[in-house]
């Protein structure tokens, strides 16, 4: 009788397995930390990070990019979104806000500043991609070894195309990016 229950128990996992509900390995690592850096495309050179640095983190983000009317222009203001450690915006990690500055919910910072000569745009429908390197970090965390920031990947958030009605009047352009942030290798 317990061989039967045996052969059973293994076409019922064999069964399962095939239908997605039983994993045949288990991960090591979750994909968010899969230390990869992302593929990019030629006319994005300019945003490739030092020899000497890894990633340590990729993080999602979705939210807002503000401008600001000065009557002749739209003035960028600052980014303000949330930060998930999946595609699908799940599992808040962080928030990301005016520095720029990136906080994590155990409390550690990074303060970036935007890499001078780099940057690219593969869609001009959207932000551009962006290399940003550490000004300061604080607090133990995620953030707190933080080298480099690369923006990947981006989805809207350019400023408005039509002009605004009033001197600072501000709006609020959604977008979506890749971040992925990197730390001394040694």
């Amino acid at each position: 009788m317990s061989i039967i229950r045996t052969k059973l128990f293994i076409v019922l996992v064999m069964v399962l397995s095939v239908a997605g509900l039983v994993p045949m390995s288990i991960p090591t690592a979750k994909a968010d930390e899969s230390n990869q850096a992302p593929e990019l495309p030629p006319i994005c050179g300019s945003i490739q990070v030092e020899a000497g640095n890894t990633v340590a983190r990729q993080a999602f983000a979705q939210g807002v990019q503000i401008y600001r009317w000065t009557g002749t222009a739209w003035a960028f203001v600052e980014p303000a979104a949330g930060l998930f450690a999946d595609a699908n915006y799940h599992g808040k990690i962080g928030i990301h806000y005016r520095g720029p500055t990136w906080e994590s919910n155990s409390g550690s910072i990074v303060v970036a500043a935007r890499v001078p000569g780099t940057g690219c745009s593969p869609d001009p429908n959207s932000i551009p991609w962006l290399l940003l390197k550490k000004v300061s970090t604080d607090g133990p965390g995620i953030f707190s070894s933080v080298t480099f920031i690369q923006r990947v990947n981006t989805v809207g958030g350019n400023a408005p195309s039509v002009a605004g009605s009033t001197v600072g009047e501000q709006v609020e352009v959604p977008y979506t990016a890749e971040y992925y942030f990197y730390r001394a290798s040694n």
